[in-house]
């Protein structure tokens, strides 16, 4: 399910200009003050009447609202021409380094920005060495790739860090380049444990530093380490209060410990903030889809499917937006669409499931996704035929993505297609394939400590091990799943009634408090709660 948060950083973060009147902007931004933003100590060499402005442009940056960070150092270099540092901010501001490849109009104003910061007047050593890190990013775009590119800017932030040991900046946007040029798919996390290793200090030292709460959180955003990013993730959204992905990114720690409710709580304030701003004029109004994928996931696993409905409601009646943001799709019917997908799967509504049309939008895989929930909808009423429609659905659309070359739809689809083929041989009763065929993906998401997103396979391979009346094992995937999926609704229930049918029902029991605990918060009416509280009555 990796598509859907493929899906939505790009709605969320991909670059776009904004038109609302300069003045209006700038004057918002002189609202934004230390105590909303948090507090950052970056001296240039320009004009001192542009510091205060250059240093909100670097809070904002750190914060990610990369439209407002932009907007900021334009006006720092309008009122200062002669400031390099202004045009690494907007070089900096246009290359949003976790999630996106800058396309090739963004390389050429970044190289434009790059030169234009080597040519202004008198920088110092320290800012040249900000200047030469961000041109070793976007210069040689026509011979060296995006990897390449993104581990040159990190070697060359490394040397800024070295030399200049009393920078906090240089070591926090360091720590950010060793997170951006993580490999593909490393498992050992050596890139996030070296930059929590620099950051960990700097947070004792600086706990209201937004950069640095925000980046230990990213570091920590894996199931394997998640519990060491609690403190930051309490921080982060009182540091920058203003800005809405500080109140969002505190939740990518909430959800991987299983902490519904402050993940809850953290996306609806991030909502209410992105919509805030977007009322004054501001940009990222696209950062709350994002959010809201991970509120009506929080939801769904804490007895709340009444809020998730509403959450689906609420979206499907936006009005259209006209691919608000150059990025080739509506973001609101592609949200629709994975949380119609989603939702009947976590319910467990089969039928519901197995009777969807799957949205088509224009730019997505958005109907991958719909006809993987059917084939596993239809694989649970025992309906191969109509499995093996879904499979070759999916695998058309697969195909496209491959032929189209677009890796991450096609990495999601793939998954999407190996997925519903398991569930063609549970279908078809046979239950060892099914579980051969998602055991590698399974493996693959534990190592690799993916995002939570939708249903984990382990717990698709434990559930088929249940149904395939072996609930030892079953109970032994349920287990292993809920060290790295915390508190998810059907993974407790799941390990409950494995436990159950083993024989194990003391280990049922401790399941089914859990399951109600989690849930303790939600007026739930679903029949597995109330099974839950049946059983525990008879103790």
């Amino acid at each position: 399910m990796k598509r859907l948060a493929c899906l939505l950083l790009f709605v969320s973060l991909l670059n776009f200009s904004a038109f609302a009147d300069d003045d209006k902007e700038h004057h918002h931004h002189e609202e934004l003050t230390e105590a909303q933003l948090g507090t950052v100590y970056f001296p240039v060499s320009c004009d001192p009447a542009v510091q205060k402005s250059f240093t909100r442009g670097v809070a904002l940056l750190h914060s990610f609202w990369y439209e407002e960070a932009e907007k900021e150092f334009m006006q720092v270099a309008k009122d200062d021409p002669h400031c390099a540092m202004a045009h690494w901010g907007i070089a900096m501001s246009i290359w949003h380094q976790l999630w996106n490849e800058p396309d090739t109009a963004v390389l050429a104003r970044g190289q434009s920005e790059v030169k234009a910061a080597r040519f202004a007047m008198r920088p110092t050593h320290r800012e040249i060495g900000y200047i030469v890190a961000i041109a070793a990013f976007y210069e040689h775009s026509d011979t060296l790739d995006n990897d390449a590119r993104t581990k040159a800017y990190s070697d060359a932030m490394k040397q800024v860090y070295e030399r200049f040991p009393a920078d906090h900046e240089g070591a926090a946007f360091y720590a950010l380049s060793l997170l951006a040029s993580e490999p593909h798919h490393d498992a050992t996390f050596a890139n996030r444990l070296a930059a929590a290793k620099i950051l960990e200090p700097l947070f004792a030292a600086q706990p209201d530093h937004p950069g640095v709460a925000h980046y230990l959180i990213h570091a920590y955003d894996k199931p394997q380490l998640a519990e060491r990013g609690i403190p930051a993730a309490r921080r982060y959204a009182q540091v920058a209060p203003a800005a809405p992905h500080a109140l969002h990114m505190p939740s990518h720690i909430f959800a991987r410990v299983g902490l519904w409710q402050d993940d809850i709580n953290s996306n609806l304030a991030s909502i209410a903030a992105t919509r805030k701003a977007a009322a004054m004029h501001m940009g990222g109004e696209g950062h709350q889809f994002h959010a809201m994928d991970f509120l009506f996931y929080a939801y769904l696993q804490s007895g709340r499917e009444a809020d998730a409905k509403a959450l689906m409601d609420e979206v499907k009646a936006m009005p259209e937006m006209h691919d608000m943001y150059g990025v080739g799709f509506d973001p609101h019917l592609a949200t629709e669409a994975n949380f119609a997908a989603l939702y009947p799967l976590e319910m467990r509504d089969w039928a519901t499931a197995a009777a969807l049309t799957p949205m088509i939008v224009e730019g997505t895989a958005s109907d991958s996704v719909g006809y993987w929930a059917k084939a596993i909808g239809a694989a649970h009423l025992h309906q191969p035929d109509d499995v093996r429609k879904d499979v070759a659905a999916i695998d058309a659309i697969h195909q496209k993505f491959v032929t189209s070359n677009k890796k991450d739809f096609a990495e999601a689809t793939e998954t999407d297609l190996k997925q519903a083929q398991a569930w063609l041989a549970f279908a078809e009763g046979k239950y060892d394939d099914a579980v051969e065929t998602l055991r590698p993906i399974a493996d693959k998401e534990d190592e690799l400590g993916d995002e939570p997103q939708g249903i984990p396979t382990r717990e698709m391979i434990a559930e088929i091990l249940l149904e395939a009346k072996r609930p030892q094992q079953a109970l032994a995937e349920y287990q292993t799943d809920l060290k790295f999926n915390p508190n998810r609704f059907n993974g407790l229930y799941g390990a409950a009634r494995a436990a159950e049918a083993a024989g194990k029902q003391s280990e049922a029991n401790a399941y089914y408090s859990m399951l109600l605990k989690t849930c303790a918060g939600g007026s739930s009416t679903r029949p597995e709660l109330s099974r839950a509280k049946q059983l525990l009555a008879q103790k």
